[in-house]
């Protein structure tokens, strides 16, 4: 618990502060082909403000790691596609090996060790097994299914004999039953709450489609429970939307209504299981949460 409790002082959540002004400077970070580097927001010639200026706006856009002061915060260290600056606990990332451990029903089932662990969490049909399969880069490490709501258990895989990838039950499949959907959230949620060497919740978000109502509410649960958390942005290989918005769009959109709850802003990063998108990038962040937990 005490190692859980250090952890909690990674999370940007802090849900419910009244959210600071968005500097106009951020509409960069919700491009797909421009990186910081190439912001065009024009930065005043005093140097102490813009010391300032990148502090105020680290701290309410950017996730800042342990390690870092949000006033040393340059452009290199923002990894792209995300809001995420990377610092002294980031290390090795690449994954060597990784084996099934097993699937739990019950929470006395679950592995009983210390390693830390990455919950893998969204909406049925967002695309979690497609990610493992993506990060581990093994096909049908995780079950993949045209059928959403084929995981109804908690299953648990071990990474480079080190850490833990665990995937968790998608929600809100309309197809299940009433039972079966409460039983689901009542088996996760004493997961989140009760599982010590849980390091951060991955939230899985569907890019291609407007922000739904349920993802809103999932982070708005674990910010309540001070669950440290990273928005993944899934099937953002789609630059082109036939019908409504652009991924990056929807992803804008997503950003300014979680705004309306937190004074920082959660980590976040754009993915793609199709093309590789923010694929090392995810790993490196995983890396550095890692590391600190370790500590």
């Amino acid at each position: 618990m005490l190692l859980r409790n250090r952890l909690l002082s990674l999370s940007l959540t802090l849900f419910l502060s009244p959210p600071s002004p968005l500097p106009k400077s951020a509409s960069f970070l919700f491009s797909f082909n421009k990186t910081i580097a190439h912001s065009t927001h024009k930065r005043p010639e005093s140097k102490p403000d813009v010391s300032a200026s990148r502090a105020r706006f680290a701290k309410t856009v950017l996730f800042v790691p342990p390690g870092v002061d949000p006033e040393d915060v340059t452009d290199e260290m923002i990894l792209p596609g995300s809001n995420i600056v990377v610092g002294p606990y980031a290390g090795h990332s690449q994954i060597k090996e990784v084996e099934f451990v097993k699937s739990s029903g019950r929470a006395k089932d679950y592995p009983k060790d210390d390693r830390p662990e990455f919950a893998i969490l969204g909406r049925s049909n967002v695309g979690k097994s497609s990610l493992i399969n993506a990060l581990v880069r093994k096909k049908e490490v995780a079950l993949t299914s045209k059928k959403p709501g084929k995981t109804q258990l908690i299953n648990h895989f071990l990474v480079n004999k080190s850490w833990y990838i665990v995937d968790l039950p998608g929600y809100g499949f309309a197809r299940a039953s009433n039972a079966a959907r409460t039983d689901w959230s009542s088996f996760t949620e004493g997961y989140f709450l009760n599982r010590d060497t849980l390091v951060a919740v991955l939230l899985l978000i569907d890019a291609s489609v407007p922000p739904q109502r349920i993802d809103l509410d999932c982070a708005n649960w674990l910010g309540r429970n001070n669950i440290s958390m990273t928005f993944v942005f899934t099937k953002c290989d789609k630059l082109k939307a036939s019908k409504g918005k652009r991924p990056d769009e929807n992803i804008r959109d997503f950003q300014e209504l979680i705004r309306e709850n937190y004074k920082q802003h959660p980590a976040w990063i754009m993915t793609s299981s199709v093309t590789g998108l923010g694929r090392d990038e995810l790993l490196l962040h995983l890396s550095q949460l890692r590391n600190y937990w370790d500590q």
